[in-house]
């Protein structure tokens, strides 16, 4: 983006400038699985935007703050503070600071429904992203469908949150029993 200046009739200026905020958090969640491609949606975005210091918040777990993985996407892309606190805490930290964390301008990333009530609270102390909740999917198939493609995506929205819903709506006869055949496979790798 670049900066817009509209001269008006009469010699008023409108003016739009584009100028990036200083420190941002990002939650990355680590209760069920790793996510280090959280790490790369949401700093690259903001590394694009010029955002100067990045803070990671990610559980004390495995999956979170203790995965090499994760900790390994945080160095490539220069990201220097991440600190072992998930979840509301995280966010609470995130946003009001706490001996050893500073505040951030605004906070990202996904998150359990605990998360989201967090940023939700903590919005007009910082900005946040969007007030997300549980992520749910509806699959509306007709017999073009593949059946693994759709066991997938019904896997891939469960493991964002347990309150996940995710709907297959089908007129094929014998393709739900088809998908219930592949989610079971897939799961079992």
């Amino acid at each position: 983006h670049k900066d817009v200046q509209v001269t008006r009739p009469g010699g008023v200026s409108l003016r739009q400038r584009y100028v990036p905020i200083q420190r941002a958090g990002l939650c990355i969640p680590g209760g069920a699985a790793a996510y280090p491609s959280t790490v790369l949606m949401t700093a690259v975005p903001a590394q694009a935007a010029g955002v100067a210091e990045l803070a990671v918040v990610a559980p004390p777990t495995q999956f979170g703050a203790y995965n090499s993985d994760l900790l390994a996407t945080c160095h490539e892309l220069g990201i220097r503070e991440v600190y072992r606190v998930g979840g509301a805490q995280g966010v609470a930290a995130l946003a009001y600071g706490v001996k050893g964390v500073p505040p951030v301008d605004k906070i990202v990333g996904p998150g359990s429904i605990w998360v989201q009530t967090a940023k939700k609270q903590v919005f007009g102390q910082v900005g946040i992203d969007s007030e997300a909740g549980p992520t749910e999917v509806c699959i509306v198939a007709d017999r073009s469908a593949t059946p693994a493609w759709i066991a997938a995506d019904l896997i891939s929205q469960a493991e964002h949150d347990e309150l996940a819903q995710s709907i297959l709506v089908t007129h094929v006869k014998g393709l739900v029993t088809r998908v219930q055949d592949q989610v079971k496979r897939q799961l079992a790798v």
